[in-house]
């Protein structure tokens, strides 16, 4: 609601009555995303409290008074999990603000992405009665506390779309990694096979994609293979597209 009134100048003003206004709350809530044992895994904590206590959920909490939205997924991601944002790639992943989203009162929530190499057991704490690793494809046949299914699967596809067109893919491997390492990202994200010489063609003729180290590893088995690290490229040009991903 709006009242009319003017400035010393005389130059008509409007006002807002903010008691005018229900209020609504702001939460963060996190899609992060690892690969251990070969499978790709997305965190889960188990509500300690109502709502819907005792199911699990997306990390995740109210964005405090005078704190930055980037602020505050970093501090519900350690408070909940014990995991430092600074070993996570973060970035805003959409807003979600149905009215009846939250039975507590009007809540709208910004969502995070989080992805990682192979982290480590997480540690609950805050108001998480648990948190643990779980496979996606776990999570996608499970019911979810408030909205995270959507938040997962959206989560999930800018994840998979990303590795389209960015060298994102590199967020899941240590430092120095093979090319062998490299396609097994993109096989369990996408849920496809590649063939190998294919894709080694692709990422090694991208310019600026990987930067060779000099050196080379046999962790993958057999014969001597080349390492090397994240380049400065910043998009995929052309993309390597899912739907061309075997070709």
């Amino acid at each position: 609601m709006a009242f009319r009134q003017y400035d010393d100048y005389g130059e008509r003003v409007s006002r807002y009555d903010p008691t005018a206004y229900p209020p609504v709350a702001v939460t963060v809530d996190l899609v992060a995303l690892t690969i251990r044992a070969d499978t790709l895994v997305a965190m889960v904590v188990r509500r300690g409290e109502q709502p819907f206590r005792d199911r699990w959920a997306l990390p995740g909490g109210f964005v405090r008074a005078g704190e930055d939205l980037d602020a505050a997924a970093a501090r519900e991601l350690y408070e909940e999990t014990a995991l430092p944002a600074d070993r996570v790639h973060l970035e805003q992943l959409a807003s979600y603000g149905a009215p009846q989203r939250d039975p507590r009162m009007r809540v709208v929530t910004v969502a995070y992405l989080g992805l990682a190499p192979d982290l480590p057991v997480p540690v609950a704490g805050g108001d998480a009665a648990g948190a643990r690793w779980t496979p996606v494809a776990e999570l996608q046949t499970s019911a979810l506390a408030f909205d995270h299914n959507q938040i997962l699967a959206d989560g999930l596809e800018r994840a998979r779309a990303k590795l389209e067109y960015t060298p994102l893919a590199t967020t899941f491997c240590a430092p120095e990694f093979t090319v062998a390492e490299l396609r097994r990202v993109y096989e369990i994200v996408w849920g496809t096979t590649l063939d190998s010489r294919n894709f080694h063609r692709k990422v090694t003729g991208a310019d600026g994609f990987l930067v060779p180290t000099g050196a080379t590893t046999t962790r993958d088995g057999g014969r001597p293979a080349q390492l090397y690290r994240r380049g400065d490229l910043r998009l995929l040009h052309p993309p390597m597209l899912r739907a061309e991903s075997t070709n």
